[in-house]
C-alpha cells in the first residue's frame, strides 16, 4: 500500500520544535506569522543541544534578521490593505498582533531600513492599490476611497495627487486617451 503524506509544514515544525523545547525547558511561543519566540535567553550550548536535535527532523533555526522584520511588515501591510480590513484594526494594533512585536520597536526599525515611516509606506501602497482600482473600473471613488479607509474622496484625491502629481480624475483621462491613441 503507498499513501500520500498530506500536511502543513509550519503546524508540523512548530509542534516538533516545541515538544523538544519542553523536553529542554526552554520556555516559548511562536507569533501569528511562525517566528520562534524564546521567554528568556538560553546558553551557547543550550542552543547547540536544541540545533543539534531538531538537525535529526530537518529543522534549523535562523535568527529573525531586521531585513526579515521589514519584509514582514510590509506583507502584513499588504494584506491589510488588500484584505479590506482596514476600517477593523488600527495599523499599530494589527502589526504589533501579526508580528510579536512592539509597534514602536516595527516603526523605529522600519525607518531605519527603508529611510520612510510605516505611515508613508502605507499611503504609497495604498495609492498604488487605488490607482489598480481606478483601472478595473468597476468601483466610483467614494468607493474606492471608503474600501481604502479614506475619510473622504478629497482626502484620497489629495494623497493621490501628492504621490502621482495627478488628480485620480486626471489619471483616468490620461489612461483613457491613451487607449483611445493606441487603437
Amino acid at each position: 500500500m503507498k499513501f500520500r503524506l498530506n500536511y502543513n509544514p509550519k503546524e508540523l515544525s512548530q509542534k516538533v520544535i516545541a515538544k523538544e523545547l519542553n523536553k529542554l525547558g526552554i520556555s516559548h511561543s511562536f507569533t501569528d506569522n511562525g517566528l520562534l519566540v524564546l521567554t528568556d535567553s538560553i546558553s551557547k550550548k543550550l542552543k547547540e543541544d536544541l540545533d543539534n536535535v531538531i538537525a535529526g527532523y530537518g529543522i534549523q533555526l535562523t535568527e529573525a534578521g531586521k531585513s526579515n522584520i521589514v519584509g514582514d511588515i510590509k506583507k502584513a501591510i499588504d494584506e491589510l490593505i488588500y484584505s479590506q480590513n482596514m476600517r477593523k484594526k488600527t495599523v499599530s494594533a494589527y502589526l504589533t498582533e501579526r508580528l510579536g512585536y512592539t509597534y514602536s520597536y516595527l516603526s523605529n526599525l522600519f525607518s531605519e531600513e527603508t529611510y520612510t515611516s510605516i505611515e508613508n509606506f502605507i499611503i504609497l501602497r495604498k495609492i498604488e492599490y487605488a490607482k489598480k482600482l481606478i483601472l478595473q473600473g468597476d468601483m466610483s471613488l467614494t468607493e474606492i476611497a471608503h474600501q481604502l479607509d479614506y475619510s473622504s474622496v478629497a482626502h484620497l484625491s489629495g494623497q493621490f495627487k501628492k504621490v502621482t502629481g495627478l488628480t485620480p480624475t486626471t489619471f483616468l483621462r490620461i489612461l483613457e486617451r491613451r487607449k483611445t491613441e493606441n487603437t
